[in-house]
C-alpha cells in the first residue's frame, strides 16, 4: 500500500513526532489500549445490541485473526456497509493487521464500485446482502469476475453463497482469542502505514481515494474529540453514513471510542428514528448536514421526544445559515457547534465556548496548532485579511497527494505541498474562517459531493444528448440540487426521468441523478469557448426564484 502513497518530507514527519502529534501507535493498538483501560464500559450500540469495551475488542481481534487468513499486510478491503455494528468491528479489525478498508458508500452501484475495485486492486469486498432495496449480491455476481485481485467477499446478514464468508458470523465471539492475538502481533502496521482509504468529494469525474496514515488519522480523532469535548461520558449518535469521514473520524465513531464513550448507531438521520435513540440511549453528541439540521428543527418543535441529554449538534458538509442555526439549537437546546474540513484533512471547528454569534455566523477554526493555512488569489498571492481567496492548507494530518493520481496531484498539490482545496473563504474578525463558496466544479447535495463532471459523463452516454452541462441549482433544504442543461441530438423530447433511468442503468448512484432538466438549442460560452458555468448557475438560481434570464442566447 505504500505505492502510490504520498509520503510527507522527512523533516516534516520528524518535526510533527518531536511535537508528539505523530505518535507511531497504529489505531488499533490505540483502540486495544483504551478497551484494556475501560473493558467494562459501552462502547456499542446497535439496535438491541451493545458490547462492552472488553467484549468488542475481542471481537475485532477474532475477526482480524480470519482477515488475515485472506488479505496480506496493506492489502485493500473494499468496505460497503450501513450503519451496523459489522461496520464498526470490521473496520477496527483491518487496523489491527494492516488491512485497508475502502470506504465505499451502500447506495453506490455498478459504476462507482467496479472503479474502486480496479482503483484500488481491492482483494476483498464487504457487502451487505440487502440495503434498502439494493441487490448488492447480484453486483458482487456481476463485478467480481472483472476484478482479478478480489479474492473474499465478507457478507454481512447472510451466508451470500459459494465463495463468501459470512460477516455477521464472524464478527461473533467465540474462538482461540490468544492464537488470534499471536497473529495480530506478527502483523500490526506501523504508525506511517496507510490505515484507510477515504473517498474525496470527486471535482473531476470519479472520485480520488485519499490514503490516511495511522499517524495522521488518530491525530485527526484525538484533535476534533477535544474540540467537540468528548470523552467518557459521550453517548455519541452516528445519523450520517458511518463511512464518510465526519461521521468515522470528527469526532465521530473513531474520535468516540479513542475517548472511551459510547457510540449509537442509527440506520437513518430521520428525525423520528435519531430523537427516538437520542431520547433512549440519552445521547450527548452528534452530526449532521445542513439538510438534516433543517428536518430536525422542524420536527423537534413538535415535541414528543425527550432530548435534553443532547449538549452538541456539530453541522458540516456545507455552510449552514446563521438564521437555521440560531432555530436548530434553540428547537434542540443543544449547542450547534459549526465544522468546516475534508477528507484530505483539515478540520475545522467553532468551540462550545465561542459566543453566540460565532458559532451560528463562521465555520471554525483549525484544530491543530501546527495546520497551516493560506488564502490566495488566483496568482497564489496572499490576499489582505479578511478579502475573499482559495483556501490552501497543509500539516500534520492533510495528505501531500492521491492515492495513484499523479496527474491530479499536479493540479491539486503546489510543489511546496499546499493542498488547493477549492474553497472560498475569508477571516472572520475572531480567528475563525467563514466560507463563501467553491472553485471546484462540484454540487453538494446535502452534504454528498456530487462531480458534475461525472454526472455530463453519464448524461452524454445517452444517443440523444449532443451536450450537457451540469451545475448546481440552490435548494432550501439539501442547499444543492443536480441541476442538468443538455441540448438534445435532433428533434428529439428529452426528460429528466428518461436520463435517470439511463444514467441508474450505467450504475450510477441515486444521490448523483440530476432532478432537474432543461433543455437548451445551444449552452452558453465564455469569450474563450468554454462552457459558461456561471451564466447556467444564475440561471439554475433565477428558476429556483421564478423568474430567469434568458440563457439560450
Amino acid at each position: 500500500m505504500r505505492v502510490g502513497v504520498a509520503p510527507w518530507p522527512e523533516a516534516f514527519a520528524a518535526r510533527y513526532r518531536e511535537r508528539d502529534l505523530w505518535r507511531g501507535v497504529p489505531l488499533g493498538v490505540a483502540f486495544a489500549e483504551r478497551a484494556e483501560r475501560t473493558p467494562s464500559r459501552v462502547a456499542l450500540v446497535d439496535g438491541e445490541q451493545s458490547w462492552r469495551y472488553g467484549d468488542l475488542a475481542e471481537a475485532v481481534d477474532l475477526l482480524a485473526e480470519r482477515l488475515a487468513r485472506h488479505h496480506g499486510p496493506g492489502e485493500a478491503l473494499l468496505v460497503q456497509l450501513p450503519n451496523v455494528a459489522e461496520f464498526v468491528v470490521l473496520t477496527l479489525a483491518c487496523f489491527r493487521v494492516g488491512v485497508v478498508p475502502v470506504m465505499a458508500l451502500p447506495q453506490h452501484r455498478r459504476g462507482e464500485i467496479g472503479y474502486l475495485l480496479a482503483h484500488s486492486e481491492a482483494s476483498g469486498w464487504a457487502v451487505s446482502a440487502e440495503f434498502r432495496g439494493g441487490a448488492h449480491l447480484e453486483l458482487v455476481t456481476e463485478l467480481a469476475a472483472g476484478a482479478p485481485a478480489l479474492r473474499q467477499v465478507w457478507v454481512q446478514g447472510g451466508s451470500g453463497g459459494d465463495g463468501c464468508c459470512d460477516l455477521s458470523a464472524a464478527c461473533r465471539r467465540g474462538g482461540d482469542l490468544a492464537a488470534a492475538r499471536s497473529v495480530i502481533s506478527r502483523r500490526s502496521p506501523g504508525g506511517s502505514d496507510a490505515a484507510v482509504l477515504l473517498l474525496s468529494g470527486g471535482t473531476t469525474g470519479r472520485a480520488k481515494l485519499i490514503a490516511r496514515s495511522h499517524d495522521d488519522y488518530a491525530l485527526n480523532a484525538r484533535l476534533t474529540a477535544s474540540a467537540c469535548e468528548v470523552g467518557e461520558d459521550t453517548v455519541y449518535l452516528v445519523a450520517l453514513p458511518a463511512a464518510h469521514n465526519f461521521a468515522l473520524a470528527c469526532p465521530g465513531i473513531l474520535g468516540v471510542l479513542l475517548s472511551g464513550g459510547t457510540v449509537v448507531l442509527s440506520d437513518s438521520p430521520a428525525p423520528e428514528k435519531a430523537f427516538g435513540l437520542i431520547e433512549r440511549h440519552r445521547a450527548t453528541h452528534t452530526a449532521v448536514v445542513p439538510a438534516v439540521a433543517h428536518r430536525w428543527a422542524e420536527h423537534a418543535g413538535g415535541g414528543g421526544h425527550d432530548l435534553s441529554s443532547l449538549r452538541s449538534v456539530a453541522v458540516g458538509g456545507s455552510r449552514l445559515a446563521p438564521a437555521l442555526a440560531r432555530r436548530l439549537e434553540s428547537s434542540l437546546g443543544a449547542r450547534v457547534q459549526q465544522g468546516f474540513g475534508m477528507a484530505e484533512g483539515l478540520i475545522n471547528y467553532t468551540r462550545l465556548d465561542d459566543p453566540d454569534e460565532v458559532r451560528w455566523e463562521t465555520q471554525g477554526r483549525p484544530v491543530c496548532p501546527a495546520d497551516e493555512v493560506r488564502i490566495v488569489d488566483e496568482l497564489d498571492r496572499d490576499v489582505p485579511g479578511g478579502a475573499v481567496g482559495e483556501l490552501l492548507t497543509r500539516g500534520p494530518y492533510t495528505i501531500r497527494g492521491y492515492f495513484r493520481a499523479p496527474e491530479h496531484n499536479a493540479a491539486s498539490f503546489t510543489r511546496d505541498g499546499w493542498y488547493r482545496t477549492g474553497d472560498l473563504v475569508r477571516w472572520h474578525p475572531t480567528g475563525n474562517l467563514v466560507v463563501e463558496g467553491r472553485r471546484k466544479d462540484v454540487i453538494n447535495r446535502g452534504g454528498e459531493k456530487v462531480s458534475a463532471e461525472e454526472v455530463e459523463e453519464l448524461a452524454l452516454g445517452h444517443p440523444d444528448v449532443a451536450r450537457a452541462a451540469a451545475v448546481a441549482a440552490p435548494d432550501p433544504v439539501l442547499g444543492e440540487r443536480v441541476c442538468l442543461y443538455v441540448v438534445p441530438r435532433g428533434a428529439v423530447e428529452l426528460t429528466v426521468q428518461v436520463l435517470r433511468e439511463h444514467m441508474t442503468d450505467a450504475g450510477a448512484a441515486g444521490y448523483k441523478l440530476p432532478e432537474l432538466l432543461h433543455t437548451v438549442p445551444e449552452l452558453p460560452v465564455t469569450n474563450v469557448g468554454k462552457i459558461d458555468k456561471n451564466a447556467l448557475r444564475a440561471d439554475a438560481a433565477a428558476r429556483a426564484r421564478g423568474s430567469r434570464p434568458d440563457v439560450e442566447k
